[in-house]
């Protein structure tokens, strides 16, 4: 039995930041039904990564809605509200990131929701909060990374602001939506009501960046200083980065600069003995290592690092990492189907309870697709309106 079997949630947020929420509750045993408009859909069906698409929806759609069933309501349509409604009336959580003040003109609010059912812990996410000058711009990742200060972390001191390559607001706030969900069903096993429980793209990348942005607090305001030397951590010392080696890449984290000297025979960082030089002169030590490291090949100086048990690592790609025996012994891939027959690789779930490694159930639904098994199983029979 999976720690959340028997919860229902419902599911009407779109893109990444909900949805990968009611993915991972899906994932811990909870019974997920997403909620979309008829036709069409999750606006996150269409959102594609590389152009890529599977079955008429995009791969990103599937990687985050499996595990899910599909039921199509128009939230302008009286009769479906009430429908959903009386659904509501019956869940455990429901899940929604409409910008601030839409799902309340919607009459499908906290506090309409809560009266329906008193128990239900209810997650909203925004962009920015709910009020406040930003609350009704898009929340997006990108531009929620931009506003948040982080991109002046990534790439060496030369460069503009950087990126990460990937949704991380997304999914930091998707992360901190369980979390809050998660304790929320917790209280409400104690009180025996729910809540609301409320996050933000800019408040997660925020406290993603709690170390640093507290350091920058307490430091008189010191902008961070990225190095311009093989950058890889604004506030951290030398040896820390990623040295091109005769035929890849090297990743050193952080340790003893004159340890480091003796191991890789590299006489000129002897001179580094006292250990507030690793940050005040780190570009002029990363160069010394540069040149040096540039001059063997990243298992040569892994044979001479990793037995000496200095912080170290090859940078590998894709497809190095999924040969590896190390990556195989996880056993980390799934392959998901469709009732169409169409099939996707993708990973499972990343942890692992009572020793068992949870896998999906089901592939990612059509738009509507459990529309009439789900009104038939939580007794919505009534013939709609509009049919």
């Amino acid at each position: 039995m999976r720690p959340l079997e028997g919860l229902l949630v419902l599911d009407l947020s779109q893109f990444l930041s909900g949805p990968s929420a009611a993915l991972r509750l899906a994932d811990l045993g909870a019974e997920v039904i997403k909620v979309e408009r008829p036709g069409q859909g999750d606006l996150c069906r269409h959102l594609y990564i590389s152009n890529l698409e599977l079955d008429g929806d995009s791969t990103l759609f599937h990687t985050i809605n499996r595990n899910k069933r599909s039921y199509a309501c128009d939230l302008k349509n009286p009769d479906h509200v009430a429908r959903l409604k009386r659904l509501i009336g019956r869940a455990d959580v429901l899940i929604q990131n409409f910008r601030p003040g839409v799902i309340d003109r919607l009459g499908l609010g906290y506090d309409e929701v809560s009266r329906i059912n008193p128990r239900i812990v209810y997650g909203s996410v925004t962009g920015y909060g709910p009020d406040g000058p930003w609350a009704e711009l898009p929340g997006q990742d990108l531009l929620a990374q931009s506003r948040s200060g982080f991109v002046w972390l990534n790439g060496d001191a030369g460069q503009g602001p950087m990126p990460c390559g990937l949704a991380v607001a997304d999914m930091l706030t998707g992360a901190h939506l369980v979390q809050g969900i998660l304790a929320g069903l917790v209280r409400r096993g104690v009180t025996g009501k729910g809540g609301h429980i409320e996050v933000s793209l800019l408040e997660s990348m925020l406290d993603f960046q709690f170390e640093v942005l507290s350091t920058h607090l307490n430091d008189g305001g010191q902008p961070p200083r990225r190095s311009a030397v093989n950058n890889a951590h604004a506030y951290l010392a030398a040896p820390y980065g990623i040295y091109r080696t005769t035929d890849g890449f090297l990743a050193l984290a952080m340790g003893s600069v004159t340890k480091l000297g003796e191991i890789l025979g590299c006489a000129p960082l002897a001179a580094y003995t006292d250990p507030k030089s690793w940050f005040d002169r780190r570009d002029e030590i990363k160069r010394i290592l540069v040149d040096h490291i540039a001059t063997n090949s990243t298992q040569h100086w892994l044979d001479l690092l990793t037995p000496a048990d200095y912080w170290c690592a090859p940078v590998m790609s894709w497809d190095e990492l999924l040969q590896h025996d190390a990556f195989r012994r996880l056993d980390f891939l799934q392959e998901i189907e469709r009732g169409s027959g169409a099939r996707l690789t993708t990973t499972r779930c990343p942890i692992t309870v009572d020793g068992d490694r949870l896998r999906a159930r089901r592939a990612a639904p059509r738009v509507g697709e459990h529309t009439v098994e789900i009104e038939n199983e939580y007794g919505l029979t009534e013939a709609r309106s509009d049919a």
